[in-house]
């Protein structure tokens, strides 16, 4: 049994009824009206520099210290569920399943520290 899904803002319409996207990027997109948990997202001072450089190194590094390592992974898990109200929650951002992104360091994340089923819907 899957815990929670990861997928992108475009596959959001072939969710089923059961899964609740759940927003972690900084900013969604134009048009997604729905949860978002701004926590989990990467912060503006290190993905701009990112964006200029591509270095993947560098984003993980950064992420692992100024987002994840300041959160308790229970204390995520149980505002994500509350969240899904019932769902499977699935963590959105915007890249494409093969592309590198933060939710798959969260994905990760989650798994490692609480030893959860986290799987990319695509």
């Amino acid at each position: 049994m899957i815990d929670i899904y990861t997928s992108y803002y475009a596959n959001i319409k072939n969710l089923p009824d059961n899964v609740c996207p759940i927003s972690i990027a900084g900013k969604a997109p134009v048009g997604y009206n729905g949860i978002e948990y701004k926590v989990l997202a990467p912060k503006w001072s290190f993905f701009k520099i990112w964006k200029e450089t591509h270095d993947n190194e560098y984003y993980i590094k950064n992420f692992k210290e100024l987002v994840l390592d300041q959160l308790n992974p229970q204390v995520v898990y149980t505002v994500l569920m509350r969240a899904a109200n019932g769902k499977i929650p699935c963590l959105i951002c915007y890249e494409k399943p093969g592309d590198f992104c933060h939710r798959h360091l969260v994905a990760d994340w989650l798994s490692e520290k609480l030893n959860l089923k986290v799987e990319e819907y695509a």
